[in-house]
This record gives structure tokens, C-alpha cells and sequence, in this order.
């Protein structure tokens, strides 16, 4: 079980920090081989795999107000955990694939890391109350389309339009709904575009059309939103100080664009990736 702030980082469990540290590493030191190099992205779990026997214990000891669940509706939840790791593993894979098509065709790596994390138990139901929904699988299926995330984190605006085009124009998925918050930011600056996609996870019984909420990002954008959301979960300054904060990283947003449209503007007189300005549309 992963602590506060760690991740799983080419095996291990270490802090973010130590992960983006390894990960510019990674990269910098393949550089400085010199040559063509082929980059896979790297990938960080927010938490480990299923384990079937802890999330059954786990699934006991929760009050849902009516009593424990049966054991037929724990073995229940336990299989649709699984299959939303399934879907998001299939997207990841999705995803890897179309980076390494770029690095071939474009000689350019559009996705420099991904993160993928499944909602904890307590999550889920905390979300459900909060709609007033029951605390059943047939709720989460028909109500959650988050519980299995990926983020992806790409260089230029260009890759994350393309990422998501790309990926979207595959004949076996389906773009469920779209937000972009690229063009139309967040009154607080947060720019960032999030697709549902519906991914068939093929099981004995047949193929499961699941949800799975992809948000694609720039580099600059994620560091933006990861200081934006430590600042609004996970501190306790004074409101005068909050307000004060909340303004800069406003101003620092608006600068964040600017800076990104001249370094994609260089991008593309030196590479021949496609110039993808829109985002994809629901079907």
C-alpha cells in the first residue's frame, strides 16, 4: 500500500519528486548518448494492482449505513474493479502505441509521462452519497465514468490535441463526452482537456464497454494544476493569504499560455508533428 504522496516508479514506491527526478534523468542521459533515441513514456501508478484478498477485507469492514454488504455484492464489486483496471490498462496501451507511431513517423515523442490511478473504495462511495445514489455496482456503472483515470502529460499544445484525435478515431472505442478546458479555462486558470472514452475489455463472457476519464495536459499545465490543487486541499493558510495565492496562479496561468504558444510556435518550424488545434467530439 502506497503512502501519502508515493507512487509505483519503474517498480518501486517513492515520492513523486523522486519519480520526475528519475524520469528527467532517464531522458538527459539519453541525450547525451547522442543518436536517434525512441522514448517510451514512462508510466506512474497512483497505487498498486487489485489485490483481490485486501479490497474483499477492506469491502467487510465498511459501514454503508443498512449493514455489510452481502458477500454476493462484495464479489460483485471486487469484478467491476477489476474490470475498470482493465479499461484503463487498455487505454495506456492504446496510448504507448500511439507514442511510439509519432517517434517513427514524426521523430518526436508527444507524451512525455502518463499517471493512472483507479478512485478508492472510499471515494466511490463518498461520491454516491454526495448524489444520493445507492451504494450498488449498478449505480457506480450507470453514474461514474471517473473510476478509472488516466493523465496524460504531453510537450506542446499540438500533442494534446493530436494524442486525443488519434486516439479518438479508433473504430473500437467511443468518445462518451468532452471538455475543453484549453480553450474555455476554468475561472481559477485551469486549463486542461478531459475525455471519457468507452473501452471494450474483453473478459469470458464477452466484451465490457467501460469508462474511463483520459485528461490530457501540458507539462506546463500539470505543474500549474498540481500547485493550484495543493493550495486548495492541502493547506491551511490564512483566507487573506489563500486570495492572494489564488490571484498569482491566475496571473501565472494567462503567462503560462503565452510562454506555450511561442514555444509551440518554434516546435513547429522544427518539426513536421501534425498541427491539431481541436479537440474531439463526442459520438
Amino acid at each position: 500500500m502506497l503512502s501519502a504522496g508515493q507512487h509505483r516508479c519503474f517498480g518501486f514506491h517513492e515520492s513523486e519528486e523522486s519519480c520526475h527526478a528519475k524520469l528527467r534523468s532517464q531522458r538527459v542521459s539519453s541525450f547525451a548518448k547522442g543518436g536517434a533515441v525512441h522514448f517510451s513514456p514512462v508510466i506512474l501508478d497512483r497505487q498498486n494492482r487489485i489485490n483481490t484478498a485486501e479490497l474483499q477485507t477492506h469491502l467487510k469492514n465498511i459501514d454503508f449505513g443498512q449493514g455489510p454488504l452481502a458477500p454476493e455484492q462484495i464479489t460483485e464489486f471486487i469484478d467491476q474493479m477489476q474490470v475498470y483496471e482493465g479499461a484503463m490498462y487498455e487505454i495506456s496501451t492504446k496510448l504507448e502505441i500511439l507514442d511510439s507511431e509519432f517517434q517513427v513517423r514524426f521523430s518526436h515523442n508527444p507524451i512525455h509521462h502518463m499517471e493512472r490511478r483507479l478512485k478508492s473504495i472510499n471515494s466511490i462511495i463518498g461520491k454516491l452519497q454526495r448524489r444520493n445514489l445507492p451504494l450498488t455496482v449498478d449505480a457506480i456503472k450507470d453514474n461514474l465514468f471517473d473510476v478509472a483515470g488516466v493523465r496524460v502529460i504531453c510537450n506542446y499544445r499540438d500533442d494534446v490535441y493530436s494524442v486525443a484525435n488519434y486516439l479518438s478515431a479508433q473504430n473500437d472505442i467511443q468518445v462518451l463526452r468532452v471538455k475543453d478546458y484549453i480553450k474555455n479555462p476554468k475561472q481559477n486558470g485551469y486549463r486542461s482537456l478531459h475525455v471519457i472514452y468507452a473501452v471494450p475489455v474483453f473478459l469470458s463472457s464477452g466484451p465490457h464497454y467501460t469508462p474511463v476519464e483520459v485528461q490530457l495536459r501540458t507539462i506546463a499545465m500539470d505543474y500549474w494544476a498540481s500547485l493550484e490543487h495543493a493550495l486548495r486541499y492541502k493547506t491551511d493558510l490564512p483566507d487573506a493569504k489563500l486570495t492572494e495565492h489564488s490571484q498569482t496562479l491566475l496571473d501565472c496561468a494567462r503567462s503560462l499560455q503565452n510562454i506555450e504558444t511561442q514555444m509551440q510556435n518554434i516546435h513547429r518550424d522544427i518539426n513536421s508533428a501534425p498541427q491539431v488545434g481541436e479537440a474531439p467530439q463526442a459520438n
